[in-house]
């Protein structure tokens, strides 16, 4: 039988290295390379679906996992079996503007590589940031996307539309994932959404952080593994 394409949504400032070793995994797999300069969550979606076959499987990391479930509101006939991992579907909170304005005037403040060298540290845990060829590739991946991406992709995170009853639609397959060690997308925050998905399974992964695809992609590949072996309704 030929599987249907696995199509995996990065997160903020991030593109498809994020995915590498996924897509070296399971062939005839894709990752969304770049959002351009999409400023909201409905227009990020949009490019997914027009770069997707017919029907598909998705996985969206952190942003990513918000823009899928855009992708399934949009097109919910479309999508196979869905995957969200170390993401999160609440609306605004009271501090989160000013937190992430703090952000973005630290960029164009201070330049860039501030920014990035503030943001990405915490999104790793602390026992990964050392390993040979792991944090290196992830910053300069960070770095690459500039300013004006990030800043699109946080009106897209300030101006998100309601999710958290979206979750009751969702009926297919679902892969609901994070890392142990994640405090940004905590396990607390994955299991709440596992629960209001009625046909979902719950990972926890050990020992890593936010960056959960490159900081423990055995564990992230056997889990994908898992998920696409569940039937899902065509």
């Amino acid at each position: 039988m030929t599987r249907a394409m696995l199509l995996f949504l990065p997160g903020l400032i991030c593109d498809a290295r994020t995915f590498a070793p996924q897509i070296a995994a399971f062939p005839g797999s894709k990752a969304i390379n770049s959002y351009g300069l999409a400023n909201s969550l409905p227009e990020m979606a949009q490019i997914a679906l027009d770069e997707a076959p017919e029907r598909f499987d998705l996985f969206g990391h952190s942003m990513g996992g918000r823009v899928a479930l855009e992708v399934f509101r949009l097109a919910p006939h479309r999508v196979r079996r869905l995957a969200i991992s170390s993401t999160g579907v609440h609306s605004l909170r009271p501090t989160e503007p000013a937190n992430r304005h703090a952000l973005q005037a630290l960029g164009h403040e201070q330049g860039f590589e501030k920014l990035v060298d503030t943001w990405l540290p915490p999104m790793v845990a602390d026992v990964n940031r050392d390993k040979p060829g792991l944090y290196a590739p992830m910053r300069q991946m960070c770095l690459s996307m500039g300013q004006d991406v990030f800043d699109a992709q946080i009106n897209a995170l300030l101006t998100r539309p309601e999710q958290e009853s979206l979750l009751a639609e969702v009926a297919c397959p679902t892969l609901v994932m994070t890392g142990e060690l994640d405090g940004w997308s905590p396990p607390p925050q994955h299991e709440a959404i596992a629960d209001r998905i009625a046909d979902s399974t719950l990972v926890i992964v050990e020992g890593a952080g936010h960056m959960l695809p490159l900081e423990a992609p055995d564990a992230v590949n056997q889990a994908i593994a898992a998920w696409l072996n569940e039937p899902a309704n065509d």
